[in-house]
């Protein structure tokens, strides 16, 4: 299917609000507490996530999604200096100066998702971990290292929250509970991670209600305010 004409104009001429616009509220709302040094290697990092999300959903065949899959993981892989020209979320992880990589585990997690369910304990734990090691990939990438195990934890305990709200199988969904209660809380973080913070945060009051409008609610703003601009 072709892209829309004035879709496509947008995204060119403004490919980081087409990249934002790409997002679930969730992630929008996570986005607006990042420094401006931050912003862009954070929204590369949310988007990708998103599109390979997306990926799954709208493969009708697990092999199909599998490839598309592939074409992600090899381009990760690579230096990034044959990457196609007029892909924006490609041009946003340029800001990553080659700490991109580090993300080849992220489509790792989302590949072992399209087995045949109920999905086994390993490739949730797959899932769980790749969204953690994407995190400390970010901290990475943002000077901080000495955040980075931090960062980890905050990636899977907002990638347990987030695949037991959405699961609907029963056992898979014990199965990332399980998982989730093993997690630490983790301690308060630098401005630079603070997104990462609200997104775990406002993932966990979704789990925590049961529904997405929870996470709009004005104790949830109040919530992620507090977080965002200071870090507890």
């Amino acid at each position: 299917m072709s892209r829309n004409p004035s879709s496509a104009a947008h995204a060119a001429s403004d490919p980081e609000q087409a990249l934002l616009e790409t997002l679930p509220v969730i992630e929008r709302l996570s986005l607006a507490y990042s420094p401006a040094r931050a912003r862009l290697p954070t929204l590369a990092l949310f988007a990708l996530d998103t599109r390979l999300a997306g990926l799954l959903r709208n493969s009708r065949e697990p092999m199909l999604a599998q490839l598309r899959l592939a074409w992600w993981r090899e381009n990760l892989e690579s230096s990034g200096n044959d990457w196609p020209s007029g892909e924006p979320l490609l041009a946003a992880l340029r800001s990553w100066n080659g700490n991109h990589k580090a993300l080849v585990p992220l489509v790792d997690g989302w590949e072992a998702l399209t087995g045949e369910a109920p999905l086994a304990v390993e490739a949730l734990e797959t899932m769980v971990a790749g969204r953690g090691h994407a995190f400390a990939a970010l901290a990475q990438a943002l000077d901080r290292p000495r955040e980075a195990e931090i960062a980890r934890q905050l990636g899977r305990k907002w990638a347990a929250a987030d695949l037991a709200m959405r699961l609907s199988n029963a056992k898979e969904r014990e199965t990332v509970l399980t998982i989730r209660s093993r997690e630490r809380r983790p301690p308060r973080v630098s401005r630079a991670l603070r997104p990462l913070l609200v997104l775990q945060a406002l993932a966990e009051r979704r789990l925590e209600k049961g529904n997405e409008a929870a996470v709009q609610s004005p104790i949830a703003l109040l919530t992620a305010l507090r977080l965002g601009l200071l870090g507890f």
